[in-house]
Formats: C-alpha cells, sequence, structure tokens
C-alpha cells in the first residue's frame, strides 16, 4: 500500500472506494488492487 499526498486521480479509476478509518483515508480498488492507497 502507497502512501500519496493526492488521491483524486485513484478516485476516478473503476471500482475504486474511498472510506476513512482513524483519521486517514484510504482508496481501496477490488477490481485493481494496485491502486490501493492510503492519505494521512
Amino acid at each position: 500500500m502507497k502512501v500519496r499526498k493526492s488521491l483524486k486521480s485513484l478516485k476516478q479509476k473503476p471500482g475504486a472506494q474511498v472510506i476513512r478509518r482513524h483519521g486517514k483515508t484510504f482508496v481501496i480498488n477490488k477490481k485493481t488492487p494496485r491502486y490501493k492507497v492510503r492519505q494521512g
């Protein structure tokens, strides 16, 4: 899982879900798991 400053480009990928946990923002993509990232 990568840590990124900006998640804007990854939110627009097909299959992306934006989730907030413990003050951190995650993007989880089940279709293409390499787009799994964290912010914060």
